[in-house]
């Protein structure tokens, strides 16, 4: 969770990289969206694009994956993806590559305060499965480029082993070293590997006129097991709703099992680090270990 150094940017340095790569462009405005993202700092451009500028290396990394891939994923997909336009170079100081993409309209789920009712844990359930089912024949296996999603669990045990060893405190740290053993007696994905998003957390998905529309931000993706993106199953859904969302991915007990401990990744990663520090991001990987912990089928 440590941060490499960021690149700061503003509307200035986004309308400078635009006017001198994109002449078409050049004269539309450039406003910056206030948007809570710890890869890329997005700008619109005019009504129907939107600059993205990754803001450290491992970021900008992506740039290049979503440009190939995403046109070749977003035809199969039941929801709207951002459709690449452009990438921009390196220019004015700014020192990686970025990209213009379509703007989508909506708003952020977490920015509406909303969390997963039984539609939106259908239509999210049934977007995963779309996903999974895509051809991932050549596409990028798991690896540092995307956080290792995808990876076997095995790949965090040592990590996470040193996080219960800083979260001593907790009185429930015994129900957590279980829940987080049970995951990985559930033993790795052993079927061919699935494109899988990553990073399906709220401020990554776009409700429009009451229903989930878009699903954005795909610097995380990769080839790998596909319990990766089950985790939304705990972070985003409770009780009936997880039950609809289960329902809508179809997958065996044993993914289930990897997906339930995807979800305490991101729990155990976001409380450990930030407690102390920021308690918001803290208290949300709390909340995402008490739905893990409470879920009777775990």
């Amino acid at each position: 969770m440590d941060r490499e150094h960021e690149v700061r940017t503003d509307v200035a340095l986004a309308t400078a990289l635009v006017a001198g790569q994109f002449e078409a462009w050049s004269r539309l405005p450039v406003t910056r969206v206030d948007a809570l993202s710890t890869d890329n700092d997005m700008y619109r451009l005019g009504d129907h694009l939107a600059i993205r500028l990754p803001k450290r290396a491992s970021a900008a990394a992506a740039i290049g994956k979503e440009q190939a891939w995403l046109p070749r994923l977003a035809p199969g997909l039941p929801l709207e993806v951002p459709r690449p336009m452009a990438k921009g170079d390196a220019a004015h100081g700014y020192p990686y590559p970025w990209s213009v993409v379509e703007w989508l309209e909506g708003a952020p789920l977490d920015s509406i305060g909303a969390r997963g009712g039984g539609d939106l844990a259908r239509d999210l359930g049934r977007f995963i499965t779309a996903l999974h089912r895509r051809d991932a024949s050549g596409g990028p296996v798991a690896g540092e480029h995307n956080h290792w999603r995808g990876a076997p669990l095995l790949a965090f045990d040592r990590e996470m082993r040193r996080r219960f060893a800083s979260m001593a405190d907790l009185p429930d740290l015994a129900g957590i070293v279980a829940a987080w053993e049970r995951g990985l007696a559930a033993g790795a994905w052993a079927e061919r590997p699935v494109w899988v998003h990553g990073d399906l957390k709220d401020a990554n998905l776009l409700i429009r006129n009451g229903a989930l529309s878009d699903v954005l931000d795909w610097g995380l993706a990769g080839v790998g097991d596909p319990a990766t993106d089950l985790a939304a199953g705990w972070s985003l859904f409770k009780g009936g709703s997880r039950a609809a969302f289960r329902t809508a991915v179809a997958v065996d007990d044993a993914t289930w099992t990897r997906g339930r401990a995807w979800a305490l990744i991101e729990g155990v990663l976001n409380l450990s680090y930030y407690r102390g520090r920021q308690d918001g991001l803290a208290q949300a990987g709390r909340r995402v270990i008490d739905q893990v912990l409470s879920d009777k089928e775990g």
